[in-house]
């Protein structure tokens, strides 16, 4: 049974029988013995016995075992993908119930609830739904809710209801007897309205869940439901074909083949897989041609469910019903619906007559007395990107279903529908010159080949659009080109692309990435993660062969690409031999990046490594090592290298990387000696010990630092003396970011005083939530009048207030002020200050940009700054102000405001990031 959802319920409780529970018991016993064999595939629920074994019992009687903290967990939430076994196991808790095996001091009733046929309901009470599966009439209702807590009730499929349990608190019903929707029935139970004491086991298919539910639920515990592992694999080929040399014959091949190999974690696909495979080596086909691709196993096992046994082609009954089968899944595929009506059939081809056979095939199952669905949703991405080869009219019964370009383009969003994870690849994969021979045989006509101009034309239309370039998958694309096989074709279409950004989680995605990356000659920026790849086990590397093959290709790109010049790798774990493969591109004379970027990168084994790149690449101008995790000897290696002659590091990051007050001292030296380093971000360190040694740096006549980011280093009221004293003695320091420290009133009137000195020569000031109030900004207002030099103030999340605005504004209105740019988000503005605002923006003729967002305007404020912006002398160019933040009627004045003045854009606080960001990182 599954280990990891060895879980912990209730402390055992003493139940006497009775002969309700026992006539239950019995029905539930026959009801379910019954659907494990009309669920029967054969061979695949031949491996999951109905028996309980011993080590399954014990298992189960753990799932909901007491914890050692003496707290119950009442809710349990399984998730996994589709097909990955959660029925089958939710099957086996109600049968090892039923039979006395297990919870029998525990739980007097378990119930057994299937959202798919939950959905069939409009309106009913827990009551009736617990009388519908009642044995006799009438259930013994006032019997079953005297004793809540020793009652389970199982929910499975719950992504089949389709609906959010958001219902208001108020709305809830914590009557069991009364009729009520469904969604809110399930609410006030799943919610803890309605017999809060009893146990929830409920099982969900992720993704789209559980995220969605999780927030619903009160005190959760999600559990991952784990697939099959490789001795599962093993066993359940020798089930299948029961002789063991071939069995192990098969199950080797698969092996070898990442994709498959991976595909068989989940039960029902193992099942395809191993029947496709036994098929075709009954046949003796070349299995490395039948099954070389998850597309070509796919056809092969599906073409094999339509040829009568011993026949070499279909009939033409065969191929019709696939047709028919090929337009409902496509049509399911566009309108989101994988439960299929009678009418949903035959509006695609498929009458009455029909279903008998389909269902004798396996490729549709029966859901309920009326509805259909594909055996896995694979299948049905499967059969709806064969209807693109067949289908050449660019015409479905159904409007909703798209053609041509459409299809790959929505594929290859990276907010594609959910169940859009394989018909890209499907297509592309059909595509192949195997494919075809196969496709053409089995319909006896040879297919079209306008997708594959059409798909052409689709990724030319992404090359040339920069928004479309943001919205892509592009692991997606590299998944449809490797199942393709076409090296022209793979070369024409990502010769475009000048910026790449996926995330490799498993071997077969790094074999994809490598594949692709060698034909993306025009690319300028990579970036990409790696997780769960590069393993350390028993202190060796676990990393295969095959796969270390792989990684070197993809690290290759650095050197073979004479364009790219910024390189992103982000959140990944890399073991000593992946480190050693990226460091000896990086540090090749052919690699010319410009900027390298290892954020949240982890390594194991020996990490200076990474910075004996710095001595050997010189083209090399940015180095950010954001929330990388560095030792001494790290910084100090770092160090050596920023002094080193061929060394040309200009920008350095160095965020959250567990600076100590030694690294500071180190730095300094490197400050005060450096003639190339001009920008240095150091946030997210604790830094506060550190900053006089810093500070010194900043003072010392050789330091060329430009622009210095210290945000979030907890710095604390000792460290702005030393501050002021840098400000007024470097001559290079222009830019200043002091957010998240607790700066304060008291604080910035220090800050302030060095700000005034005539001999400092900051330009931007970024002082965001630094908890500073209305009584600090007589200090601020003296800076802009006095300090000429200063461009750019950022003062958002603090409290100043309309009594510290007006301040402000008095002294925005000055002549001497000069600031082009003023960050006042979250500032706890109101319509009262308004006035002031425009008296600024009709004055000032230098402010460009002005945020005003996460305030508390209402319309007759924003009519206010409205007029000041039309007055002709107003010189302000981006308002950022979330119009969604207000009612229709202001939404539409902001809009027509802006459609009057070409010169100004009212942006988001979503917009705000791209264009103020530059100046405010």
């Amino acid at each position: 049974m599954h280990k990891c959802l060895a879980l912990r319920f209730f402390s055992p409780l003493i139940l006497t029988d009775s002969g309700h529970r026992k006539l239950y018991q019995d029905h539930v016993r026959k009801k379910f013995s019954d659907l494990w064999s009309s669920r029967s595939i054969a061979g695949f629920y031949a491996y999951f016995r109905s028996e309980v074994r011993q080590e399954e019992r014990e298992h189960l009687e753990r799932v909901f075992a007491p914890r050692g903290t003496g707290k119950q967990p009442y809710t349990l939430v399984i998730h996994g993908m589709e097909g990955i076994g959660k029925t089958t196991f939710l099957m086996k808790v109600m049968l090892a119930w039923s039979e006395t095996n297990v919870y029998q001091d525990r739980f007097l009733y378990v119930f057994y609830f299937c959202c798919r046929e939950l959905k069939q309901l409009t309106e009913t009470s827990l009551a009736e739904l617990i009388s519908r599966d009642w044995p006799s009439s009438p259930a013994p209702i006032t019997e079953i809710m005297s004793q809540p807590e020793r009652l389970l009730f199982i929910i499975d499929s719950f992504e089949q209801l389709q609906c959010e349990l958001n219902e208001p608190e108020s709305g809830l019903c914590s009557d069991w007897m009364k009729t009520q929707p469904v969604r809110v029935l399930l609410s006030s139970l799943l919610r803890r309205k309605m017999l809060p004491e009893s146990s929830l086991l409920i099982g969900v298919a992720s993704p789209p869940c559980p995220v969605e539910l999780e927030d619903q639920l009160v005190c959760p515990e999600l559990l991952p439901f784990p697939g099959f592992s490789e001795s599962d694999r093993k066993l359940f080929f020798c089930c299948l074909f029961q002789d063991r040399s071939r069995a192990m014959e098969a199950f080797h091949f698969v092996r070898k083949n990442k994709q498959l190999f991976i595909m068989c974690e989940i039960p029902l696909l193992c099942w395809i897989v191993c029947t496709c495979v036994k098929q075709e080596m009954e046949k003796g086909k070349d299995l490395a041609l039948t099954c070389r691709r998850v597309t070509s196993l796919f056809s092969s096992f599906v073409f094999n469910l339509f040829t009568p046994k011993g026949a070499n082609c279909p009939n033409q009954q065969g191929q019709f019903l696939l047709k028919g089968l090929c337009s409902l899944a496509a049509e399911g595929m566009w309108t989101e619906v994988f439960e299929f009506s009678e009418q949903d059939l035959r509006r695609n081809g498929i009458v009455g007559s029909d279903i008998p056979a389909l269902l004798d095939t396996k490729i549709l199952v029966k859901c309920t007395k009326h509805s259909y669905m594909f055996i896995h949703m694979s299948i049905q991405e499967f059969c709806a990107a064969m209807f693109y080869l067949l289908k050449i009219d660019g015409v479905h019964p159904n409007p909703a279903v798209r053609f041509g370009e459409t299809v790959l383009l929505t594929y290859l969003k990276t907010q594609r529908k959910a169940r859009w994870i394989s018909l890209g690849s499907f297509i592309c994969g059909l595509l192949h010159e195997n494919e075809q021979e196969k496709l053409d045989a089995f319909f006896g006509f040879q297919l079209s080949q306008e997708i594959k101009q059409q798909f052409h034309q689709g990724l030319k239309s992404l090359g040339e659009r920069e928004d479309l370039q943001r919205q892509t998958d592009f692991l997606a694309l590299f998944y449809c080109l490797f199942e393709m096989q076409d090296e022209a074709f793979a070369r024409q279409a990502v010769n475009f692309l000048q910026e790449v950004n996926f995330c490799i989680h498993e071997n077969s995605d790094l074999e994809v990435c490598a594949y692709c990356l060698k034909y993306c000659s025009g690319l300028r920026k990579l970036r990409f993660s790696v997780q769960k790849v590069f393993k350390e086990e028993n202190g060796q590397c676990s990393m295969s062969s095959g796969s270390f093959i792989h990684w070197h290709h993809v690290c290759s790109v650095l050197t073979a690409n004479e364009h790219l010049k910024e390189f992103k790798l982000m959140d990944s774990n890399l073991n000593e031999s992946a480190l050693m493969t990226l460091c000896n591109q990086l540090r090749h004379p052919s690699c010319r990046l410009q900027a390298l970027e290892l954020n949240a990168v982890s390594f194991s084994g020996e990490s200076m490594v990474v910075f004996e790149v710095l001595f050997h690449n010189p083209d090399l101008k940015h180095l950010n090592l954001f929330s990388v995790n560095l030792s001494r000897g790290d910084v100090q290696m770092l160090c050596k290298a920023l002094t080193y002659r061929m060394c040309n590091i200009e920008k350095l990051a160095l965020g959250s990387c567990s600076l100590s007050l030694e690294d500071c001292e180190v730095f300094a030296s490197v400050l005060s000696s450096s003639k190339k380093l001009k920008h240095l971000n150091l946030s997210c360190n604790y830094l506060d010990q550190g900053m006089r040694a810093l500070c010194e740096a900043l003072c010392h006549p050789d330091c060329v630092l430009e622009y210095l980011v210290l945000a979030y280093c907890y710095l604390s009221e000792h460290c702005w003396e030393y501050i002021s004293k840098a400000l007024m003695c470097s001559k290079t320091l222009h830019h200043l970011d002091l957010s998240v420290n607790t700066l304060k009133d008291e604080g910035l009137t220090i800050l302030c005083e060095a700000l005034k000195h005539p001999d400092c020569c900051l330009w931007s000031l970024c002082l965001v939530k630094c908890f500073f109030t209305a009584a600090g900004c007589q200090d601020l207002a003296s800076v802009l009048t006095s300090n000429q030099n200063l461009k750019n103030l950022q003062l958002g999340y603090n409290d100043i207030g309309d009594v510290g605005m007006k301040v402000l504004c008095k002294a925005l209105t000055h002549p001497n002020c000069r600031l082009e740019q003023l960050g006042l988000e979250g500032c706890e503005l109101t319509s009262a200050c308004c006035k002031d605002l425009s008296s600024v923006l009709t004055s000032s003729k230098t402010l460009r940009k002005l945020n005003l967002v996460m305030n508390a305007f209402d319309h007759s404020g924003v009519v206010v700054l409205c007029e000041a912006l039309r007055h002709p002398d107003c010189v302000l160019k981006i308002l950022v102000l979330n119009k969604y933040e207000f009612h229709e009627e202001t939404q539409m004045f902001l809009m027509a405001e802006e459609e009057r003045n070409p010169h100004l854009a009212i942006i988001d606080e979503r917009s705000r990031d791209r264009i103020m960001g530059a100046d405010t990182r």
